[in-house]
């Protein structure tokens, strides 16, 4: 038994092409596409670099975290690996929401205090 061969629609290849082609124009518009032009494909927190071939992991983060406000000069954009954009948005909504006190820099402060009660403790054992 011989299975026969097909070649393959030329017209649905070349529309393939074609869709291609415009869907990455089109995405280049965008502000992720203008943004990969202006910037150097470096996160901008850890330094790491990006390929083509991991380019998917690099994100661009708005810093007035208004997904609105994409001015063509990329003044409200910086480019983030996945890991430092979450980190980024984590703090944003602790502050936001009043969930962590945190002092200049951004570092939470500790609530607890594993040593509150140790001078008692240690007074107790004379």
């Amino acid at each position: 038994m011989t299975l026969k061969k097909t070649q393959p629609d030329k017209e649905k290849l070349n529309q393939i092409v074609t869709d291609a082609r415009r869907n990455q124009e089109l995405r280049e518009q965008s502000y992720r596409g203008q943004a990969l032009k202006l910037y150097p494909w470096i996160c901008g927190r850890c330094a790491r670099e990006f390929t083509h071939k991991n380019l998917t992991e690099l994100t661009v983060h708005h810093k007035n975290h208004n997904h609105d406000d994409n001015p063509s000069d990329g003044s409200n954009w910086e480019l983030l690996c996945l890991y430092c954009h979450d980190n980024e948005h984590s703090r944003y909504e602790e502050t936001r929401f009043g969930n962590s006190p945190t002092i200049r820099g951004g570092a939470s402060l500790a609530t607890h205090n594993p040593f509150a009660d140790l001078k008692n403790l240690l007074g107790s054992k004379k």
